[in-house]
């Protein structure tokens, strides 16, 4: 009876814990999609007309980096129940992947692009970007992106990967 009552005495606190993690991966898709999404149809082309073969290398990278991240990780976290070990390891695989990524592109992409770009094509590349953010071409980058992830998400779920 004690480890009953212990247990639902914890409940609400488990719930608090899932609907915060909940919470956190809205926040984190919130802006990561955007900048993924802007990266992929505007940065990395404008990106690939300029580089060298060391650019190419990173430039694909980059790419893949992406598609590992959007077409595996993203649906397998979503097809994770909040609770369940599966879901904090795929989360933190997601957060090691994301921080390896922003690493690579802050010491080597943006190194490259520092060259590739003078500073008003730079500056020109931030305002487009935050021009784009607001655009109906994001909302349905975004939108497409968000659908796939679901039903990936669910495919997994029905076919019991998760």
């Amino acid at each position: 009876m004690n480890q009953s009552f212990s247990q639902h005495s914890t409940m609400p606190s488990r719930i608090n814990a899932q609907s915060r993690r909940a919470d956190l991966l809205l926040k984190i898709k919130a802006n990561l999609l955007p900048h993924a999404k802007w990266e992929e149809q505007v940065f990395y082309p404008a990106f690939a007309e300029r580089a060298d073969r060391d650019g190419m290398k990173t430039h694909a990278e980059a790419v893949e980096e992406h598609r590992a991240v959007e077409k595996t990780v993203m649906p397998d976290v979503h097809a994770a129940d909040f609770g369940t070990p599966q879901f904090a390891g795929r989360a933190k695989v997601f957060g090691e992947m994301i921080d390896h990524h922003a690493t690579e592109e802050e010491t080597t992409m943006f190194k490259m692009a520092r060259k590739l770009f003078n500073a008003a094509e730079r500056a020109e590349l931030d305002v487009a970007y935050e021009q784009w953010k607001n655009s109906p071409a994001a909302a349905a980058a975004i939108a497409a992106a968000e659908v796939e992830t679901g039903v990936k998400a669910m495919a997994r779920k029905v076919t019991r990967r998760a």
